[in-house]
Parts: C-alpha cells; sequence; structure tokens
C-alpha cells in the first residue's frame, strides 16, 4: 500500500466560504423559481435550474469534506466519501427531468406565447447576477488551490452568463413586447445545462461502474508497471475511482530472477505517482504468477 496520501485538496477548502456562496445560491435560487411563476417567465425558471447546478456543485463539495473526514468503519472500509457521488447522480437525474419539462414548455409557448411582466423579470435577473458576483468574489481566491472550489466556481461563472441573458431578453421584451424572446432563452440556457449535465451523469455512472478514470489509459499504466526493472510481468491489473478526485490501483506484478520484492515495489509505486498521479495502489509481488496463462500481459 503506498504510503503518503496526501488530500491537500480537502484541507485547503475554505469551509465558511463555500457555506456562504452555497446560502447565497440555494435562497435565490428559491427566490428565482417564484419569480418566474409570479413574472410568467419560462427564461427565469430556466436560469434558476442552471443556478440550481451552481448550488448542487457547491453543496457537493461541502458534502465531499465533511464526509473525507469520517473515519472508515467495520461496514464501509472505503469510509463515506463515494457518498458525493450518489449526491451527484440524483442531481444530473433531476435536472434532466426538470430540463425536458423547460423545453416543452417552451416549445408550447412558441405557438400560444403567454405574457411576461419584464420589468419583473429584469429585478429577479438583476439580483441573481448580483448573487452571481458576490459568490465568485468568495470562491476566486481559492479556486487554484482546490479542485473543489475550482468546480464550484466555474459552475456559478457558467451561471452569470446566463442571469446577464435574462436581462437583455427583459430589456427586449420591455421595449418591443415580443415575449417569445423568453421561450428562446428558456431553450437556450436549458441547452446550457444539458452537455453539463450529461457530463455529470456520464462520470457518475463511469465512478459507480468502477470504471477506469477519464483521461487515463490502462494500457499506458499496465505498460508502465510491466516496463519497470525488475518486473517480469503484470496480470490482474484494476484501476477505477473511489471519488472523481482519488484513483485506485491494484495490481500483481511477477518478478524477474533475482529481483528485490521491495525494491520492486517502491520503484512502480514511485513511477506510477510520479507519471500519473497516483497515491492509492496495493501491489503484490509474486515470483510465479498465479493467473491463467492466458491473462498474463
Amino acid at each position: 500500500m503506498s504510503g503518503d496520501h496526501n488530500h491537500g485538496d480537502v484541507q485547503n477548502t475554505p469551509i465558511p466560504r463555500l457555506w456562504m456562496a452555497f446560502g447565497l445560491t440555494a435562497t435565490y435560487m428559491t427566490a428565482e423559481i417564484i419569480g418566474s411563476f409570479i413574472t410568467g417567465s419560462l427564461a427565469l425558471l430556466s436560469d434558476a435550474m442552471h443556478m440550481a447546478t451552481d448550488a448542487f456543485a457547491l453543496g457537493i463539495a461541502l458534502v465531499a469534506i465533511y464526509l473525507g473526514r469520517r473515519a472508515a468503519d467495520l461496514l464501509r472500509t472505503y469510509g463515506y466519501a463515494r457518498f458525493e457521488i450518489l449526491a451527484a447522480t440524483f442531481n444530473a437525474l433531476l435536472l434532466l427531468g426538470v430540463a425536458f419539462y423547460i423545453l416543452y414548455e417552451a416549445y408550447e409557448r412558441l405557438y400560444a406565447p403567454a405574457e411576461v411582466q419584464s420589468v419583473g423579470m429584469l429585478v429577479v435577473a438583476a439580483i441573481g447576477l448580483a448573487v452571481n458576483l458576490i459568490s465568485m468574489r468568495l470562491l476566486t481566491g481559492h479556486k487554484d488551490s482546490s479542485l473543489n472550489v475550482k468546480g464550484a466556481y466555474l459552475e456559478v461563472w457558467a451561471d452569470m452568463l446566463g442571469s446577464i441573458g435574462v436581462i437583455l431578453g427583459a430589456v427586449i421584451i420591455y421595449f418591443t413586447g415580443w415575449s417569445w424572446v423568453d421561450s428562446v432563452l428558456a431553450v437556450g440556457i436549458g441547452f446550457m445545462v444539458f452537455p453539463r449535465t450529461w457530463v455529470l451523469l456520464k462520470e457518475c455512472v463511469n465512478i459507480l461502474l468502477e470504471g477506469v478514470p477519464e483521461g487515463m489509459s490502462l494500457a499506458d499504466i499496465e505498460k508502465a508497471v510491466a516496463t519497470t526493472p525488475g518486473v517480469a510481468s503484470v496480470h490482474d491489473l484494476h484501476l477505477w475511482s473511489l471519488t472523481k478526485s482519488q484513483n485506485s490501483l491494484t495490481a500483481h506484478a511477477v518478478l524477474a530472477n533475482g529481483a528485490d520484492p521491495e525494491q520492486v515495489r517502491r520503484d512502480i509505486e514511485k513511477r506510477l505517482q510520479d507519471d500519473y498521479d497516483l497515491h492509492h495502489t496495493t501491489l503484490q509481488m509474486e515470483k510465479e504468477s498465479c493467473a491463467p496463462k492466458e491473462r498474463i500481459h
């Protein structure tokens, strides 16, 4: 087992700032949903859905921090860190459902436009923009030192663009009376959410199925282990993610004649750490392979 497990990403995350940003975003998301029904603006509802992705990103970051600090027990030997993946999967499925509803509603309104209160729409969107800017300010100083904060920051940044779009739409509706603009905006914002939500769902499913982490090649890592001095062959190689940022590897390495098992193990671990940022590894050193011949690579 690798010895040095550094989780600086969790330790360096500014929890009070995350809580403040989460509180602002979640509160205003609720206000925006209420505002969408009062003003009749579908674009506001779509932007609220967009803001929901921000709130969930911040919430998942907080869950990851708190659960990541809980010790493993006799029932959950890996601890509770994967709970964040379950939460993210539920979030993605919920957002996809809401997105389809908004697209359907927008389609209906293109044929029968609903009256939209542009002034109220403008006010709600402007406050939403202010909330986005405050949240970005809270997170900007730490986004480069924490993966959790960086992800949340990018979510808020994308939502800021949605708020600007709603403000411009409200101005256009106010001066022209073109209420169909609201539906077009709703569809546009919805399509901004779709790719992000789909990527999130795809990543979650891959992690839950213990697939190879995104951006990593099992063949390359197998070659790295097999070409380490003292290794004759490698088999039973498995690479998966416990969470988005915690990758794990297990493998059986067959030793060359005369090789020192402990030195070979250390050399493999160092190579995996230096070249692939893999720090959670379990390696079994073998003088003779325990795998059938057809499985040896």
